[in-house]
């Protein structure tokens, strides 16, 4: 857990204050509040004004730095801008979540760790893989929250996360959380727990009930008109399980809304492969339902005589906005039950929904888009869905057979009229709309490849302009790769573009979602999150020798004894004009610095590539790797010195005043234990 800071810590001098406050408040500022930017799943970041096709290149655009957190990130990081952090002051903020039931609040432009909770209660551990692959070695916190900056005092985020009890009872809840702080809010958390009226799966007296055990939140939160929506996936395909789409009230953590997509069959679970359960602007939402039971026989309005809908685009609203949950429209194609039984299906998908277009005779279309595993582009009108008609699929808006060359999982993302498709072992397609048709083949294509899954593209531009096309590739080391959007054929950027390894960030993790906001684009890892931006030209400092004097204790890196053997932890000690307290700080082309010990000549270093708090500063004869690189991050008249192969801090530990005192590497936090002060060498 992170290090409690003493009060005087936070002592910040007025003027510094509004000054940072104001300097922030007036430059343009988005936020990444739900997964995909948005309820209809887009993917797009309109009000990027930094990002741009010139500037997006390895030499000027890099790795800034990559925060180290305590499990796998499967959701995509969320983003908020200008958030008043207690003790702290204003800074952008960004919140990430992971399978090891933690949530972490991160500072969005120097990795410094501002919060950090577990959403376990006690005695409990995170569940285990419940003998599936898909989520291993630990199922936390899955799907992608939801923030509502208008909730709570300081605004809310809402999460799931998945845990087991010492009694080896397993535990779905939804947590409120205080964006400012962690804290629990609304009286949370609460668990999860449904019933639904119907004869299948899991049922009992004529209730199918919702078994925690059997679930886990894979698609992302959708929060809609006051409500905190959640999707439920099973584990692997292991029954007993059918499909819940389950609401919250967002004030009171009150159950207000549950649906169940095969209430008297079984199976028909929501996967998406992490994609948010979707919502226009009317009040529908929108998902693709896993292989199922589907019922072939219609009622008179042409729904499944069983309520069962399988393998199928289900549209659901409620009336008034508040009444019970229902599906009013659906799709599935002819051979769906053929699909199911052959696990087949729509489900591993997510789709998105479209901006109005206009077709050929001049009439609006509200339409929108999904794929499954069977590789075919399905596209649908929100207005008229199709239903299921035996023998044809003609009741559907438009039908790219075979548009993709694998399985789709993941979700494609929407820019400017174009959709970009990211499917199994398949380059990214992309479909220029005309007249609101899909051409037959794709407009252009990617030159690479993407492996399972596939690849979930996201959009960074200024309204229509400098659109780039933003993709992780899961191979080892993962790749985040850009495009123009407009031509994806050209790349603008990849991480293993730049020498020496750079801007790699490690193995690739299954379904990773990028995030795109006021210039910076976070990364979900197997081990945190990692940032790349703009890379400085010529750094905050020039090249040059400088003292280096902690914030807190006033004392200054010092090389004891002016030692010159490798593998010396640095000291803080008064400062005395020598030699060994002069440190020469050398920026490279990478935008990180190293620093050199001017009496040892020899580097800052975290030694091993510890990423473990608590490992001792040293200094190392020059290894020429990422363990001597530094970055610095502005902290009030100093900086915090991030290492560039493990993110953490120099650290005075324990807010020492004692000279002497060994110098640490610890993560983040923002306090003034972590601050330096460089000014020139005595």
């Amino acid at each position: 857990m992170p290090r409690a800071l003493p009060p005087s810590t936070y002592l910040i001098p007025l003027w510094v204050f509004l000054m940072a406050t104001f300097g922030r408040l007036c430059l343009a500022q988005v936020n990444v509040l739900t997964y995909h930017n948005d309820n209809a799943r887009t993917g797009q970041n309109l009000a990027e004004t930094t990002l741009t096709l010139s500037n997006v290149n390895s030499t000027s655009f890099g790795k800034l730095f990559q925060v180290t957190l305590d499990g796998k990130v499967d959701a995509e990081p969320l983003y908020v801008s200008n958030v008043n952090m207690p003790q702290h002051g204003v800074h952008n903020v960004v919140f990430a979540a992971t399978e090891h039931d933690s949530l972490y609040a991160f500072d969005g432009d120097s990795g410094a760790i501002y919060w950090h909770i577990s959403a376990l209660k006690s005695g409990e551990t995170t569940s285990d893989p419940r003998g599936c692959s898909q989520v291993t070695p630990e199922i936390g916190i899955t799907s992608t929250p939801v923030i509502d900056l208008n909730a709570g005092a300081h605004g809310t985020i809402y999460l799931v996360a998945m845990s087991k009890d010492a009694s080896g009872n397993y535990h779905q809840r939804l947590h409120a959380l205080d964006v400012t702080t962690g804290a629990e809010e609304f009286g949370g958390p609460v668990d999860v727990a449904a019933s639904y009226p119907g004869s299948g799966d899991n049922s009992v007296n004529g209730s199918v009930e919702f078994d925690p055990k059997q679930y886990k939140s894979r698609p992302g939160l959708l929060l809609l008109n006051g409500t905190v929506y959640t999707g439920w996936g099973s584990h692997c395909d292991d029954r007993p399980y059918t499909g819940w789409l389950i609401g919250y009230n967002e004030s009171t953590l009150q159950q207000n809304a549950v649906f169940n997509f095969a209430p008297n069959g079984n199976e028909g679970a929501l996967w998406a492969a992490g994609g948010g359960v979707a919502a226009d602007t009317s009040g529908n939402i929108f998902v693709q339902v896993a292989n199922g039971s589907f019922d072939t026989s219609l009622n008179a309005q042409g729904f499944p005589s069983k309520g069962d809908y399988g393998n199928a685009f289900v549209k659901l609203s409620r009336p008034g906005g508040s009444g019970a949950l229902g599906a009013n429209d659906y799709w599935t194609m002819d051979n769906t039950v053929t699909e199911s039984d052959e696990d087949e299906d729509l489900g591993s998908g997510g789709l998105i929904l479209f901006p109005d277009v206009t077709d050929a005779s001049g009439a609006t279309r509200h339409l929108g888009t999904g794929a499954g595993k069977d590789g075919n582009v399905y596209v649908f009108d929100r207005d008229k869905l199709g239903k299921f008609l035996s023998g044809s699929n003609g009741s559907l808006y438009q039908e790219l057979a075979h548009g993709l060359a694998g399985g789709e999982f993941a979700t494609p993302a929407w820019f400017n009229g174009t959709v970009y498709y990211g499917a199994v072992g398949d380059t990214i397609r992309a479909y220029k709309l005309s007249a609101a048709r899909f051409p037959g083949s794709a407009t252009n294509t990617t030159a690479n490849s993407f492996e399972y899954p596939g690849t979930t593209p996201a959009v960074s531009a200024n309204g229509t302009g400098n659109g780039i096309l933003w993709a992780v590739e899961n191979s080892n080391p993962a790749v985040l790769h850009a495009y123009e959007a407009n031509d994806v054929a050209v790349e603008l950027y990849n991480t293993n573009q730049a020498s020496g390894g750079r801007d790699q960030f490690g193995p690739g993790n299954k379904f990773i979602t990028p995030a795109i906001a006021n210039g910076k684009v976070f990364v979900g890892t197997t081990t945190g999150v990692a940032a790349f931006g703009l890379l400085s030209p010529h750094g905050p400092i020039a090249t040059g020798d400088y003292l280096v004097t902690n914030q807190w204790s006033n004392l200054v890196l010092d090389d004891p004894g002016l030692s010159k053997t490798s593998g010396t932890q640095i000291i803080e000690y008064p400062a005395n004009g020598g030699p060994n307290q002069s440190w020469r700080f050398a920026f490279q082309s990478s935008g990180y610095y190293t620093i050199q010990n001017v009496s040892s000549q020899l580097y800052l270093s975290d030694p091993g590539d510890a990423a473990a708090n608590d490992t001792k500063l040293e200094q190392v004869s020059a290894t020429n790797d990422n363990t001597q690189l530094w970055s610095l991050m502005a902290s009030g008249n100093g900086y915090v010195l991030h290492n560039r192969a493990t993110g953490l801090a120099v650290d005075d530990p324990a807010f020492s005043t004692k000279k002497s005192t060994g110098i640490i590497l610890y993560t983040a936090n923002g306090g003034s234990n972590q601050t330096w002060v460089i000014t020139g060498a005595q």
